[in-house]
């Protein structure tokens, strides 16, 4: 999921990293909250039509995960890896670097979930309205 950060030098992959979590971060956290709230708004509409209602708060729990990912996995490392200098690297740093990077991937599966179940509920809630259009003419 995204490059690959192994074959960077390590002063390339501490600079680029200090740069994306400093450019990054607050927004990042920002639209992962509020897709979960929009989410679970969202769900809350349709709590009359049983499959998007349970697909949607599936969503949200995935978002919800997505959080505790970012927060006890990612966040940590990140908050260490803003304290690295590119001369003086702790002796773990690989070790952290493909911890950070697993959980990335956790992270962005966990995201590409519960936006295809969105995206499911949208086609379904749809064509429900769809079907009742029809039937109604």
């Amino acid at each position: 999921m995204g490059f690959n950060p192994v074959n960077l030098s390590p002063s390339t992959y501490v600079e680029q990293q200090q740069n994306t979590i400093s450019s990054l971060n607050t927004l990042m956290i920002s639209l992962i909250i509020s897709a979960t709230i929009i989410t679970i708004v969202s769900a809350f509409l349709q709590r009359n039509n049983k499959h998007v209602f349970i697909a949607l708060l599936v969503a949200a729990a995935f978002f919800i995960a997505c959080i505790l990912i970012s927060r006890f996995g990612n966040q940590p490392i990140n908050d260490s890896m803003m304290t690295w200098n590119t001369n003086s690297l702790p002796a773990n740093w690989t070790i952290l670097r493909d911890k950070w990077r697993s959980f990335h991937i956790m992270r962005t599966v966990t995201e590409l979930i519960a936006l295809t179940l969105i995206t499911w509920a949208s086609i379904k809630k749809g064509n429900i309205i769809t079907a009742k259009a029809v039937l109604t003419k």
